[in-house]
């Protein structure tokens, strides 16, 4: 090593970028003695590179076999759950998935097991820890089809906040949809992630959602012709697109190329919360 040269990347931020927690969670993982390198217990201020033995509660950790992003959709169906080991055996979104030989897949927020739609996945755990963290306001849009009447201070009371048990809560947008009869379609939109938003949204003012489904994720829609259960890579312009969204600059090197997928609906250029 050339003199003045630091060794490797600090250990938070590789794990972190693997995938197990963000870099503040990691550190306290440090502080708390979880973390082992070449048989001692880790320090805050560690490097480490591939040449190193990192031990996590007992797990050997390996590192990638590549350090490209690769960010991929998927068009999840009702009835799957997005952990990837279920006690009672139900399918889960990662049976589905393409198969990589070292590193694995993290989700960028969940969907419950009755929610269908887009689900956006990484190779990254940097850029799926900012996706998902609040501070950035990423926008989520659904379309949702509500039980249940409806009137104008019922989307007005939605709108402007609703006391949820985990705090208050509101829809940044709501746009009517049509329907007939009791069902009316929905799209709502909000820029937070906390479990099961927006069913307890509509809830609390006495309505019921009977069909849910995210069609967009910050700058990302869901392709019409993306089918429940499949998946598809974003292209390296929108990784790109979707990195600067979190202040995370890629190099083009950096990011895993796929030329299959042709983007061909419009969204949100910023992704961002906005004003309506």
């Amino acid at each position: 090593m050339a003199e003045g040269q630091v060794k490797g990347e600090k250990l938070q931020k590789v794990l972190a970028n693997a995938g197990f927690a963000s870099r503040r969670e990691i550190e306290n993982w440090i502080q708390q003695g979880r973390i082992t390198v070449n048989g001692e217990t880790a320090n805050l201020g560690i490097r480490v590179s591939e040449q190193d033995n990192i031990v996590l509660d007992g797990k050997e950790f390996h590192f990638p076999d590549s350090q490209k992003t690769r960010v991929i959709l998927y068009h999840k169906p009702v009835g799957e759950i997005c952990s990837r080991d279920d006690p009672e055996g139900r399918p889960t979104i990662f049976e589905h998935l393409p198969s990589i030989q070292r590193g694995r897949w993290i989700a960028v927020g969940r969907l419950d097991i009755n929610t269908s739609g887009l689900l956006i996945l990484t190779t990254n755990g940097e850029l799926a820890n900012r996706l998902m963290h609040p501070s950035y306001e990423i926008e989520r849009e659904y379309a949702v089809r509500v039980l249940g009447e409806v009137t104008p201070e019922t989307l007005k009371e939605l709108k402007k906040g609703v006391t949820l048990d985990d705090g208050v809560a509101n829809f940044d947008a709501i746009i009517d949809s049509g329907g007939d009869g009791a069902n009316h379609w929905y799209h709502v939109v909000l820029h937070e992630g906390r479990n099961r938003e927006v069913r307890r949204l509509w809830e609390a003012v006495g309505c019921k959602v009977s069909r849910l489904n995210r069609v967009r994720y910050g700058t990302i829609t869901l392709s019409r012709g993306l089918k429940p259960g499949k998946w598809q890579d974003l292209p390296t312009g929108l990784i790109d697109q979707l990195a600067r969204l979190v202040d995370i600059q890629l190099k083009p090197e950096q990011i895993y190329q796929d030329k299959k997928y042709k983007r061909s609906n419009k969204s949100n250029t910023t992704g961002r919360r906005r004003g309506y």
